[in-house]
């Protein structure tokens, strides 16, 4: 397999092909991968959704309703644990555009959102001003996007952006990393024709115990789940499920989605959905902790 690695959208990626990808291709995912962080970036001043989130008014972007449709259903799933307006609770912790890492007071994200913000197949609009954070799909989306880019590259496809990842074709075996040791596997998965998405409490992390995974009802990182990893038909509801997995409802709605997972918690101990097809190497608890996020 031929390997093309490049950085884009704070993040490694990795595209294996059975031959090196032609340079139009290139360009194509490329294009791809600028408009998607042009309008949905919120670590550029220049881009839509920092737009509106100083503004109000629409966005127009095909991705909008998809991905809207989705954070609907993640944030009644998970009781509004998951929400869009978190961007501002993000921030208040240090997580912002300037990436100050520099942390305030928590703040909750309007547990209303859908008040504010609507949505139809191709935009989004905004009644007041509201930054709207995709981060608990979007990535997904766009390794979605990428790999329709990629559908007349003949053979096998693997695209991999930070560990979402999306297999076109023959198996491949992925470690499931530990999210306390780099070094070390808690289980593997062959995943074929199916994306693989992964979350944790150790990625976009900095202080003490503050990371990426906040509960917006509360504006805090959550604490009792470490890392989560969710196989999919595709790379965005993978990736939505990945999040949820972190709260309360996460598993009822992978069920209804029918996805397949495997959470390990703080404390070490692992669940995984009854159908999962990981390798484990560590024991599956029997019962699930008593708190909610």
């Amino acid at each position: 397999m031929a390997t093309w690695r490049f950085e884009a959208i704070g993040t490694h990626w990795e595209i294996e092909t059975g031959d090196p990808l032609p340079d139009a291709e290139r360009v194509e995912v490329s294009a791809v991968i600028a408009r998607f962080d042009r309008e949905w970036s919120r670590f550029r001043d220049d881009s839509e959704v920092m737009r509106l989130g100083r503004e109000g008014g629409t966005l127009v972007s095909a991705d909008a309703g998809p991905m809207l449709e989705a954070y609907g259903q993640l944030s009644r799933a998970t009781g509004g644990a998951v929400n869009p307006l978190v961007a501002d609770s993000l921030s208040a912790l240090g997580y912002d555009a300037g990436y100050s890492l520099v942390a305030g007071d928590p703040v909750r994200a309007p547990g209303d959102w859908q008040r504010h913000v609507t949505w139809t197949p191709g935009a989004a609009t905004a009644s007041v001003p509201a930054l709207l954070d995709v981060g608990a799909l979007g990535k997904g989306r766009l390794v979605d996007l990428v790999m329709g880019t990629l559908s007349t590259v003949p053979g096998d496809v693997v695209v991999d952006a930070g560990g979402d990842i999306r297999v076109r074709g023959a198996g491949v075996r992925i470690g499931l990393e530990h999210p306390y040791d780099a070094r070390k596997a808690i289980g593997v998965v062959e995943v074929k024709d199916q994306a693989l998405c992964a979350s944790a409490v150790n990625r976009r992390a900095w202080g003490s115990g503050l990371h990426h995974v906040l509960d917006a009802r509360t504006g805090l990182p959550v604490r009792t789940w470490a890392a989560t990893w969710a196989l999919a038909a595709d790379a965005m509801t993978a990736d939505a499920v990945a999040t949820a997995l972190f709260f309360d409802g996460g598993p009822e709605l992978a069920a209804g989605w029918g996805v397949e997972w495997v959470r390990m918690s703080t404390d070490g101990s692992v669940q995984r959905s009854p159908g999962c097809p990981a390798e484990l190497f560590l024991v599956t608890a029997k019962k699930r902790p008593a708190a909610t996020n």
